[in-house]
C-alpha cells in the first residue's frame, strides 16, 4: 500500500507519495495529494494512498534538505515510468548538483540528445518526483527561471536556498 505525508517547509506545504518499498512515486509543494496521484504513471499509480504522519527516511530527507542539508534527498529511491528518453533524462537530473543549475540546452546535452531541448523541457514538465528529481535546477538559456509546476516563487526559493549553502 502506498502512503503519503505532508510536511510544512519554508517553501510551503510539501507532500510525498511513497510506495510500499519506500520509493517516492510523486512529490511536490502542495497539501493536496489529489494533485500528485495523477502525475504517477498508470502502471505505478496506487488506487488509494493512506495518509501517515511520518514517511521515515523520506520525511527525514525532506526536513534535512529544507534545513540546509542539500544532499539529503540524493539517495532517496524514486520510481517513475515513461519512455526510455524520459526515464534517462530523469536519472540525469538527479546528477545536477545543488547550487549549479544548468540550461535546458545543457540538460539536453547531458541527457545525450543535444538537439532535443524541447524533449528535455518535457522531461522537467512531466517529472512527478519534484525535489528528489530536481527539475528546479534547469533554467532557460538566458538564465531566467522558465516554468515550474509548483510556481516560480517556489523555484526561486529553492535556487536561492541551494546557492546560499
Amino acid at each position: 500500500m502506498s502512503t503519503y505525508s505532508t510536511l510544512e517547509t519554508p517553501a510551503g506545504p510539501f507532500t510525498a507519495v511513497v510506495d510500499a518499498d519506500g520509493a517516492v512515486l510523486a512529490s511536490g509543494w502542495t497539501a493536496d495529494v489529489g494533485t500528485l496521484l495523477p502525475l504517477v504513471h498508470p502502471t505505478l499509480r496506487p488506487a488509494t494512498a493512506r495518509q501517515v504522519a511520518d514517511l521515515g527516511e523520506v520525511s527525514s530527507a525532506i526536513t534535512r534538505y529544507h534545513d540546509g542539508d542539500l544532499g539529503a534527498v540524493d539517495d532517496v529511491p524514486v520510481r517513475q515510468r515513461s519512455g526510455p528518453f524520459l526515464e534517462q533524462a530523469w536519472e540525469v537530473l538527479r546528477t545536477v548538483p545543488a547550487g549549479a543549475p544548468v540550461s535546458y540546452t545543457e540538460y539536453a546535452t547531458k541527457a545525450g540528445r543535444p538537439a532535443a531541448v524541447r524533449a528535455a523541457a518535457s522531461a522537467c514538465a512531466r517529472n512527478a518526483a519534484a525535489l528528489f528529481v530536481p527539475c528546479h535546477r534547469v533554467l532557460r538559456n538566458d538564465g531566467s527561471l522558465g516554468g515550474f509546476r509548483w510556481g516560480l516563487p517556489v523555484k526561486r526559493w529553492l535556487l536561492d536556498h541551494e546557492a546560499s549553502r
